[in-house]
């Protein structure tokens, strides 16, 4: 065997290898095993890197002898895996909340969201403006908000006279600005004291209304800010209990800090009787906007039945570590 294609060939069995144990190890995440919560996330990478393995493997082994046939299929039980998982979050199935044709959607019930997490660290305001002002939203969605980001995003409040503001020093700020009158609006602390999130009614031009809850729960993972080290995320199930006991329409927005395909945000769905918009449209990664490799879906919009979606995309970025998103829905009669 030549040298470049025996040192291919043992690279390829320990980047394999270790993949494989990767996608084994990613099934078995619980708050006890905090950190293998982190496989979880690099889904569609790890795939990538399975499936290349794959092919190289198949180039340049020579002997397929039993160890060579079990490796390969390790390796194909591992593509199945990790493409089971991603696929629903691809165009390649149905999507689970409908799409609205253009030329049926009622004005007067329909409108327009821009989540966006502003990063703490992330001081290019004009330039997030400057993004509100050309998406012209009905709702703003900013998370990360600082007292001096609040500060800075009076400029919109001409144009967005109904707001909600809590500003904060540890990333879990939130400001919600909205074109829409707002109605029993309430401030909550769902599992920590310094995390809100915001649950208000939106009424809509012909009188109808919905229920926003605007979420930013934290990560299971060591920091300087509140986190979840060996505790289950409650506050987005929490969320999911009050969706269910409702008979309002209802959405449920924000950077949840983690993948979508996660086992919290599929039992949040089971739970709240919810649909992401992103099922069966892609993967519309917004986290890290300032890595061009390492991205997944931290951003979400969950709705009830009553909504259709007109429009759903990634906005360019502004700055932040994370992409913002915009929607625009129609609520049927």
């Amino acid at each position: 065997m030549p040298t470049v294609r025996r040192i291919t060939f043992f690279l390829v069995l320990v980047a394999g290898t270790l993949l494989i144990i990767a996608t084994l190890l990613s099934l078995l995440y619980d708050v006890t095993y905090w950190y293998l919560k982190v496989l979880d996330f690099p889904r569609v990478q790890v795939l990538v890197g399975l499936l290349a393995c794959l092919v190289l493997f198949v180039l340049v082994n020579k002997g397929w002898e039993l160890p060579s046939v079990l490796f390969v299929l390790g390796l194909i039980a591992s593509i199945v895996l990790q493409a089971r998982i991603i696929l629903p979050y691809t165009p390649l199935t149905d999507v689970v909340v409908e799409s609205a044709e253009p030329l049926s959607v009622e004005p007067a019930r329909s409108f327009s969201m821009l989540i966006a997490n502003v990063w703490i660290k992330n001081n290019q305001v004009e330039a997030f403006l400057d993004l509100v002002a050309e998406s012209d939203p009905d709702i703003v969605l900013a998370m990360e908000t600082t007292e001096w980001w609040v500060k800075h995003l009076a400029p919109l409040r001409e144009q967005y006279p109904h707001r909600v503001l809590y500003p904060q020093d540890n990333t879990y700020g939130m400001a919600l600005y909205s074109k829409l009158p707002l109605n029993n609006t309430e401030v909550m602390f769902l599992s920590h004291e310094t995390v809100p999130s915001i649950h208000t009614e939106v009424r809509l031009p012909d009188g109808s209304s919905f229920m926003l809850h605007a979420v930013h729960p934290v990560p299971p993972k060591p920091s300087e800010y509140p986190d979840n080290i060996g505790e289950e995320e409650v506050a987005l199930l929490k969320v999911g209990e009050m969706v269910a006991r409702t008979k309002m329409p209802s959405i449920v927005a924000g950077d949840f800090n983690d993948v979508a395909w996660s086992k919290t945000n599929r039992l949040f769905g089971i739970e709240s009787g919810l649909g992401d918009v992103r099922i069966g449209r892609g993967l519309y990664n917004t986290f890290d906007a300032t890595s061009p490799v390492l991205r997944w879906p931290l951003d979400h919009v969950y709705v009830s039945g009553e909504f259709r979606v007109v429009d759903f995309e990634r906005l360019p970025p502004f700055g932040s570590d994370h992409f913002p998103i915009y929607v625009e829905l129609v609520m049927r009669k």
